[in-house]
Parts: structure tokens; C-alpha cells; sequence
């Protein structure tokens, strides 16, 4: 069978070298009078093998050594006695604290307790005394007169009341009465006394507001 010569094309000038090859190999491939071979077959033939990676396959974690793992273990355990060390520590403190608070308020219970205790006998002599009417009342005043000073000692002093201007933050009024002779909503009578400890009220005073009708009416 004769061979069939094929010429190759020249090269177009400003077609890239590639290109160019691309269709001499394709129609080298084209059997006679037959028809070209599909773009994805000359494609794969024109495949270039994908380059060698430099990445060296992901290689299993080395195992740790036994010196390695005994100096984490013993890392660990000084970790662990220490945390155990300091909450010791801190539930020590903590105790440590409500026992001083303890005894700071029985502290002051007791010395507020002691002031009062004179207060008492005197109140057990007055009972026991076989004394007219006169002298168990005089006796009384001058036992009321001991707490307050004793309740003074203390900056406990008494809210002030009649005569004053009716103050809802001092004063717990239970009623009103018809004055001319006080100036209207102000304190006309005390019925509980009320006591503060320096700026902090300890109870309000309970009283009857006066209501001057004749200030009502101009």
C-alpha cells in the first residue's frame, strides 16, 4: 500500500507555537476522508501530566517519648495540688471571715446590752419598792431619763414632732384634729415616739396631723 504523504502547514506568523502544534497534531490524527476527531479527544491527547507536588504526604504523629509524658504528667499534678492548695486557702478565708463577723455583732450586741442592764434593776427596784403613787412615778421619770441618756450615747435621739411641719419621711400620721392655734398640716400631737440612729430612721413617728380651718378657707 503506498504511504501517504502528509506536509506539515508552516507556521503563521504571530500564532502562537503552541496553537500552531495543536492543529498540526490534530491533523495528523484526521484518518483520510474521514472526519476530525472531537475537541475533548485531541484535548486529552494534548494533556500535559500534572506537574510532581513538593508536598510530602501528611505523615502520622510521632509518639510522644516517656521523658516527654513524665514531665507533662508531673506539670499536671503541680497544677492540680496547687489549685487544691489555693481553694483551701480561700474556704479558710471565707470561714475566717463570718466567724469575725460573728463575733463583731455579739461584740456590739452585748455592749449595747450592758448599757441597758442598770436600766433594769432600777425598773426591779421600782416594782419592789412599797412606795406611794408620787414616788413609784417619780422614780419612773428618772428611769426614763437614764435610757435616753443612755439612748443618747448611743446617737440614738427621738424624731421631733409637734409643732413640726408633717414630714411623710419622719412622721406616720393616724389622723387629723381641727387646730386654730397651729398652722394647718403640721404636727399637733405625738402618740409614738420615733428615733433615728445619726441619718438612718429607725421608725417613723406616729402622730395626728392639725387642720386649721381657718387657714382652709382663705
Amino acid at each position: 500500500m503506498p504511504e501517504v504523504e502528509t506536509e506539515l502547514p508552516l507556521l503563521e506568523p504571530g500564532k502562537p507555537a503552541s496553537a500552531a502544534t495543536e492543529e498540526i497534531l490534530a491533523e495528523a490524527a484526521q484518518p483520510p476522508g474521514g472526519d476530525p476527531p472531537a475537541p475533548a479527544a485531541t484535548k486529552e491527547i494534548l494533556a500535559e501530566p500534572a506537574p510532581p507536588s513538593d508536598e510530602a504526604p501528611a505523615s502520622s504523629a510521632e509518639p510522644v517519648s516517656r521523658a516527654d509524658y513524665d514531665l507533662l504528667k508531673a506539670e499536671r499534678d503541680q497544677l492540680l495540688d496547687r489549685l487544691a492548695r489555693l481553694q483551701a486557702e480561700f474556704e479558710n478565708a471565707r470561714k475566717r471571715a463570718e466567724r469575725e463577723r460573728i463575733e463583731f455583732r455579739e461584740y456590739a450586741t452585748g455592749s449595747v446590752a450592758e448599757q441597758f442592764l442598770p436600766v433594769l434593776d432600777n425598773f426591779a427596784l421600782a416594782l419592789n419598792s412599797a412606795g406611794s403613787v408620787e414616788q413609784l412615778r417619780s422614780g419612773v421619770e428618772l428611769i426614763v431619763k437614764q435610757m435616753e441618756e443612755i439612748l443618747r450615747r448611743l446617737q440614738v435621739i427621738p424624731v421631733a414632732a409637734v409643732g413640726e411641719a408633717f414630714d411623710p419621711r419622719l412622721h406616720e400620721a393616724i389622723g387629723t384634729v381641727e387646730r386654730d392655734d397651729l398652722p394647718d398640716q403640721h404636727v399637733a400631737e405625738e402618740i409614738r415616739r420615733g428615733y433615728r440612729l445619726r441619718e438612718r430612721l429607725l421608725r417613723p413617728a406616729v402622730v395626728r396631723v392639725a387642720s386649721n380651718p381657718k387657714q382652709k378657707s382663705e
